[in-house]
Protein backbone atom coordinates (compact mmCIF):
# COMPACT_ATOMS: atom_id res chain seq x y z
CA UNK A 1 0.00 0.00 0.00
CA UNK A 2 1.54 3.31 -1.09
CA UNK A 3 2.01 5.94 1.61
CA UNK A 4 -0.54 8.74 1.39
CA UNK A 5 -1.53 11.89 3.21
CA UNK A 6 -5.15 11.98 4.41
CA UNK A 7 -7.28 14.95 5.40
CA UNK A 8 -10.11 13.65 7.61
CA UNK A 9 -12.91 15.88 8.89
CA UNK A 10 -14.53 14.93 12.17
CA UNK A 11 -11.38 12.98 13.01
CA UNK A 12 -11.91 12.97 16.77
CA UNK A 13 -14.75 10.43 16.92
CA UNK A 14 -16.74 7.76 15.09
CA UNK A 15 -15.70 6.79 11.58
CA UNK A 16 -13.22 9.66 11.39
CA UNK A 17 -11.27 8.45 14.40
CA UNK A 18 -11.40 4.83 13.24
CA UNK A 19 -10.08 5.71 9.77
CA UNK A 20 -7.42 8.04 11.16
CA UNK A 21 -6.20 5.35 13.59
CA UNK A 22 -6.08 2.66 10.91
CA UNK A 23 -4.29 4.93 8.44
CA UNK A 24 -1.63 5.94 10.95
CA UNK A 25 -1.04 2.31 11.96
CA UNK A 26 0.01 1.40 8.43
CA UNK A 27 2.22 4.41 7.88
CA UNK A 28 -0.01 7.04 6.28
CA UNK A 29 0.11 10.70 7.33
CA UNK A 30 -3.17 12.00 8.74
CA UNK A 31 -4.26 15.60 9.06
CA UNK A 32 -7.21 15.40 11.44
CA UNK A 33 -9.71 18.25 11.23
CA UNK A 34 -11.79 19.04 14.34
CA UNK A 35 -14.03 21.97 15.22
CA UNK A 36 -12.81 22.99 18.70
CA UNK A 37 -9.64 23.37 20.74
CA UNK A 38 -10.99 20.80 23.20
CA UNK A 39 -11.43 18.26 20.42
CA UNK A 40 -7.99 19.06 19.03
CA UNK A 41 -6.34 18.41 22.39
CA UNK A 42 -8.34 15.20 22.90
CA UNK A 43 -7.42 13.91 19.44
CA UNK A 44 -3.73 14.64 20.01
CA UNK A 45 -3.86 12.66 23.27
CA UNK A 46 -5.55 9.65 21.64
CA UNK A 47 -3.49 9.74 18.42
CA UNK A 48 -0.16 11.50 19.02
CA UNK A 49 0.91 10.88 15.42
CA UNK A 50 -2.07 12.75 13.95
CA UNK A 51 -1.62 16.32 12.70
CA UNK A 52 -4.67 18.05 14.23
CA UNK A 53 -6.10 21.23 12.68
CA UNK A 54 -9.04 23.43 13.63
CA UNK A 55 -11.74 23.37 10.96
CA UNK A 56 -15.38 24.06 11.71
CA UNK A 57 -16.96 22.98 8.41
CA UNK A 58 -19.73 25.56 8.79
CA UNK A 59 -17.20 28.41 8.63
CA UNK A 60 -17.20 28.19 4.86
CA UNK A 61 -15.04 31.24 4.13
CA UNK A 62 -12.01 30.08 6.13
CA UNK A 63 -11.90 26.48 4.84
CA UNK A 64 -9.68 27.28 1.82
CA UNK A 65 -7.16 28.87 4.19
CA UNK A 66 -7.22 25.82 6.46
CA UNK A 67 -6.57 23.54 3.49
CA UNK A 68 -3.82 25.81 2.15
CA UNK A 69 -2.06 25.83 5.51
CA UNK A 70 -2.44 22.07 5.89
CA UNK A 71 -0.75 21.46 2.53
CA UNK A 72 1.96 24.03 3.26
CA UNK A 73 2.80 22.28 6.53
CA UNK A 74 2.25 18.63 5.63
CA UNK A 75 2.60 18.42 1.87
CA UNK A 76 0.02 17.61 -0.82
CA UNK A 77 -3.11 15.84 0.41
CA UNK A 78 -3.87 12.63 -1.47
CA UNK A 79 -7.18 11.63 0.13
CA UNK A 80 -10.05 13.68 1.56
CA UNK A 81 -12.36 11.81 3.92
CA UNK A 82 -15.45 14.01 4.22
CA UNK A 83 -16.75 12.54 7.46
CA UNK A 84 -17.81 15.48 9.67
CA UNK A 85 -21.51 15.44 10.41
CA UNK A 86 -24.15 14.57 12.95
CA UNK A 87 -27.56 12.94 13.14
CA UNK A 88 -30.90 14.62 13.67
CA UNK A 89 -33.88 12.57 14.82
CA UNK A 90 -37.43 13.83 14.72
CA UNK A 91 -40.78 13.48 13.00
CA UNK A 92 -40.80 15.81 10.00
CA UNK A 93 -43.95 17.69 11.05
CA UNK A 94 -42.59 18.25 14.55
CA UNK A 95 -39.06 19.31 13.60
CA UNK A 96 -38.33 23.06 13.22
CA UNK A 97 -36.93 24.29 9.93
CA UNK A 98 -34.02 25.82 11.89
CA UNK A 99 -32.92 22.31 12.83
CA UNK A 100 -33.02 21.29 9.17
CA UNK A 101 -30.93 24.32 8.20
CA UNK A 102 -28.28 23.44 10.77
CA UNK A 103 -28.28 19.81 9.61
CA UNK A 104 -27.70 20.84 5.99
CA UNK A 105 -25.08 23.44 6.95
CA UNK A 106 -22.93 20.72 8.50
CA UNK A 107 -23.74 17.60 6.47
CA UNK A 108 -24.13 19.15 3.00
CA UNK A 109 -22.74 22.67 2.72
CA UNK A 110 -19.83 21.91 5.04
CA UNK A 111 -18.87 18.78 3.13
CA UNK A 112 -19.17 20.57 -0.20
CA UNK A 113 -17.13 23.53 1.06
CA UNK A 114 -14.30 21.22 2.13
CA UNK A 115 -14.42 19.33 -1.16
CA UNK A 116 -14.38 22.58 -3.15
CA UNK A 117 -11.24 23.67 -1.30
CA UNK A 118 -9.51 20.52 -2.56
CA UNK A 119 -10.95 20.28 -6.09
CA UNK A 120 -8.61 22.80 -7.77
CA UNK A 121 -5.60 21.25 -6.04
CA UNK A 122 -6.56 17.72 -7.05
CA UNK A 123 -7.45 18.84 -10.59
CA UNK A 124 -4.16 20.63 -11.10
CA UNK A 125 -2.18 17.64 -9.78
CA UNK A 126 -4.35 15.26 -11.86
CA UNK A 127 -4.83 12.96 -8.89
CA UNK A 128 -6.69 12.72 -5.61
CA UNK A 129 -9.47 10.76 -3.95
CA UNK A 130 -12.59 12.12 -2.23
CA UNK A 131 -14.63 9.87 0.03
CA UNK A 132 -17.96 11.39 1.04
CA UNK A 133 -19.64 9.60 3.94
CA UNK A 134 -23.39 9.35 3.35
CA UNK A 135 -25.99 7.02 4.91
CA UNK A 136 -29.18 4.97 4.64
CA UNK A 137 -32.76 6.25 4.90
CA UNK A 138 -35.40 5.29 7.48
CA UNK A 139 -38.40 6.86 9.29
CA UNK A 140 -37.83 9.55 11.90
CA UNK A 141 -34.63 11.03 10.50
CA UNK A 142 -35.92 12.97 7.50
CA UNK A 143 -33.54 15.92 7.86
CA UNK A 144 -30.54 13.62 8.24
CA UNK A 145 -31.57 11.41 5.32
CA UNK A 146 -32.27 14.46 3.18
CA UNK A 147 -28.82 15.85 3.89
CA UNK A 148 -27.10 12.56 3.09
CA UNK A 149 -29.17 11.98 -0.08
CA UNK A 150 -28.18 15.49 -1.20
CA UNK A 151 -24.51 14.75 -0.57
CA UNK A 152 -24.81 11.47 -2.45
CA UNK A 153 -26.32 13.20 -5.49
CA UNK A 154 -23.60 15.85 -5.40
CA UNK A 155 -20.98 13.09 -5.13
CA UNK A 156 -22.21 11.46 -8.34
CA UNK A 157 -21.93 14.73 -10.26
CA UNK A 158 -18.57 15.53 -8.66
CA UNK A 159 -17.31 12.11 -9.73
CA UNK A 160 -18.31 12.73 -13.35
CA UNK A 161 -16.83 16.22 -13.45
CA UNK A 162 -13.51 15.20 -11.87
CA UNK A 163 -12.97 11.90 -13.71
CA UNK A 164 -11.22 13.51 -16.73
CA UNK A 165 -8.59 14.86 -14.34
CA UNK A 166 -7.77 11.57 -12.64
CA UNK A 167 -9.64 12.48 -9.45
CA UNK A 168 -11.80 9.74 -7.97
CA UNK A 169 -14.93 10.23 -5.87
CA UNK A 170 -16.87 7.60 -3.94
CA UNK A 171 -19.83 7.92 -1.60
CA UNK A 172 -19.47 5.49 1.29
CA UNK A 173 -22.90 4.45 2.58
CA UNK A 174 -22.73 2.78 6.01
CA UNK A 175 -25.52 0.94 7.73
CA UNK A 176 -25.67 0.84 11.54
CA UNK A 177 -22.28 0.92 13.25
CA UNK A 178 -21.11 1.13 16.85
CA UNK A 179 -20.37 4.87 16.96
CA UNK A 180 -21.80 7.80 18.93
CA UNK A 181 -24.08 8.73 16.01
CA UNK A 182 -27.27 7.58 17.77
CA UNK A 183 -25.96 8.56 21.20
CA UNK A 184 -24.33 11.80 22.30
CA UNK A 185 -23.84 12.99 18.69
CA UNK A 186 -27.53 12.98 17.81
CA UNK A 187 -29.85 15.97 18.12
CA UNK A 188 -33.41 14.92 19.00
CA UNK A 189 -36.49 17.07 18.48
CA UNK A 190 -38.95 17.00 21.37
CA UNK A 191 -42.20 15.13 20.74
CA UNK A 192 -45.35 17.25 20.46
CA UNK A 193 -48.00 15.50 18.30
CA UNK A 194 -49.67 12.43 19.79
CA UNK A 195 -50.83 11.13 16.40
CA UNK A 196 -47.25 10.02 15.77
CA UNK A 197 -46.80 8.18 19.08
CA UNK A 198 -47.59 4.70 17.76
CA UNK A 199 -45.33 5.12 14.73
CA UNK A 200 -42.36 6.97 16.12
CA UNK A 201 -41.99 6.29 19.86
CA UNK A 202 -41.00 2.62 19.33
CA UNK A 203 -38.49 3.69 16.66
CA UNK A 204 -36.88 6.27 18.95
CA UNK A 205 -36.76 3.86 21.88
CA UNK A 206 -35.29 1.03 19.79
CA UNK A 207 -32.64 3.35 18.36
CA UNK A 208 -31.55 4.46 21.83
CA UNK A 209 -31.50 0.91 23.19
CA UNK A 210 -29.47 -0.30 20.22
CA UNK A 211 -26.94 2.53 20.39
CA UNK A 212 -23.48 1.11 20.96
CA UNK A 213 -24.63 -2.43 20.17
CA UNK A 214 -25.03 -2.17 16.40
CA UNK A 215 -23.74 -4.92 14.15
CA UNK A 216 -21.21 -2.76 12.31
CA UNK A 217 -17.60 -2.58 13.52
CA UNK A 218 -16.00 0.87 12.87
CA UNK A 219 -12.52 -0.68 12.65
CA UNK A 220 -13.68 -2.98 9.86
CA UNK A 221 -15.22 0.00 8.08
CA UNK A 222 -11.88 1.79 8.37
CA UNK A 223 -10.10 -1.18 6.81
CA UNK A 224 -12.63 -1.22 3.96
CA UNK A 225 -12.15 2.50 3.31
CA UNK A 226 -8.35 2.14 3.24
CA UNK A 227 -8.77 -0.67 0.73
CA UNK A 228 -11.13 1.50 -1.30
CA UNK A 229 -8.65 4.35 -1.70
CA UNK A 230 -6.08 1.89 -3.08
CA UNK A 231 -8.49 0.67 -5.75
CA UNK A 232 -7.77 1.56 -9.37
CA UNK A 233 -11.48 1.31 -10.19
CA UNK A 234 -13.49 2.46 -7.16
CA UNK A 235 -17.30 2.39 -7.33
CA UNK A 236 -19.48 5.52 -7.28
CA UNK A 237 -21.12 4.13 -4.13
CA UNK A 238 -19.87 1.60 -1.62
CA UNK A 239 -22.37 0.05 0.77
CA UNK A 240 -20.90 -1.03 4.10
CA UNK A 241 -22.82 -3.36 6.38
CA UNK A 242 -25.24 -6.22 5.75
CA UNK A 243 -28.14 -4.02 6.87
CA UNK A 244 -27.18 -1.41 4.27
CA UNK A 245 -27.08 -4.12 1.62
CA UNK A 246 -30.55 -5.39 2.57
CA UNK A 247 -32.10 -1.93 2.77
CA UNK A 248 -30.80 -0.86 -0.64
CA UNK A 249 -31.56 -4.22 -2.29
CA UNK A 250 -35.15 -4.06 -1.00
CA UNK A 251 -35.47 -0.48 -2.25
CA UNK A 252 -34.24 -1.47 -5.71
CA UNK A 253 -36.74 -4.32 -5.85
CA UNK A 254 -39.61 -1.98 -4.89
CA UNK A 255 -38.46 0.57 -7.44
CA UNK A 256 -38.39 -2.04 -10.21
CA UNK A 257 -41.94 -3.10 -9.31
CA UNK A 258 -43.15 0.51 -9.31
CA UNK A 259 -41.54 1.15 -12.69
CA UNK A 260 -43.29 -1.87 -14.18
CA UNK A 261 -46.69 -0.97 -12.76
CA UNK A 262 -46.50 2.63 -13.98
CA UNK A 263 -44.62 2.01 -17.23
CA UNK A 264 -47.56 2.84 -19.49
CA UNK A 265 -48.00 6.21 -17.78
CA UNK A 266 -44.28 6.87 -17.90
CA UNK A 267 -44.02 6.44 -21.66
CA UNK A 268 -47.38 8.12 -22.37
CA UNK A 269 -45.82 11.59 -22.11
CA UNK A 270 -43.52 11.14 -25.14
CA UNK A 271 -44.37 12.76 -28.45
Amino acid sequence: MSQKTFFITGANSGFGLAIASAAIRIGHTVVGAVRSETSRAALADVLPAVRPVLCDVTEFDIIPDVVRQAENEHGPIDVLINNAGYGHEGVLEESPIEEMRRQFDVNVFGAVAVAKAFLPRFRERRRGFIVNVTSMGMPGIAYYCGSKFALQGISEVMRSEMAPFGVRVTAVCPGSFRTDWAGRSMVRTERSITDYDALFDPIREARQVKSGKQLGDPDKLAAAVLGLVESSDPPPQLLLGSDALKLVSDRIERLQQEIEVWKSVTVSTDG
